[in-house]
């Protein structure tokens, strides 16, 4: 039986989304089984390119939910500039960027869920998803993290 390892990404932050991506795809590489729950902020991970929402605030906050390759980091973003930034320097550095990291994870098999309650909240559709991701409760999170050697909370 594969070892097992859960994470929570939680926050929409470029640099700790890179690190729940790179956890998960290091865990596939020692030939673990990566579940990845993603809920709130942390669903700008999974989502396309798209505007959300159909209320009147859903319209407002969908404004300012990013896809993966809008998010900044979580220290100096300086509005924005901290990503475009970081983005160059880890270019010039050969680090892959958070699209290439998530394609990588999503061909190796990492199961990546949506938060259905994060969604409801923040007016965001199975359809504002890019494709693979399954929607699900806290209750899939706490079955795979039940089998899990370890869980992370990002």
């Amino acid at each position: 039986m594969k070892e097992k390892v859960s994470i929570i990404v939680f926050s929409g932050d470029m640099d700790r989304v890179m690190a729940a991506f790179i956890i998960a795809t290091g865990a596939i590489a020692y030939d673990m089984e990566v579940s990845m729950f993603f809920t709130f902020w942390g669903l700008q991970a999974l989502k396309k390119r798209v505007r959300t929402g159909k209320s009147f605030m859903g319209k407002i906050l969908g404004i300012f939910l990013k896809d993966i390759g809008g998010i900044g980091p979580s220290r100096m973003n300086f509005g924005g500039l901290g990503r475009i930034m970081f983005k160059k320097m880890m270019k010039k550095k050969n680090v892959m960027s958070l699209e290439e990291l998530r394609k990588i994870a999503i061909e190796s098999g990492v199961k990546m869920v949506a938060c259905q309650m994060s969604m409801d909240v923040m007016e965001i559709s199975k359809e504002d998803l890019i494709e693979g991701v399954e929607v699900g409760g806290v209750g899939s999170f706490l079955a795979e993290a039940r089998e899990s050697q370890f869980s992370l909370f990002i």
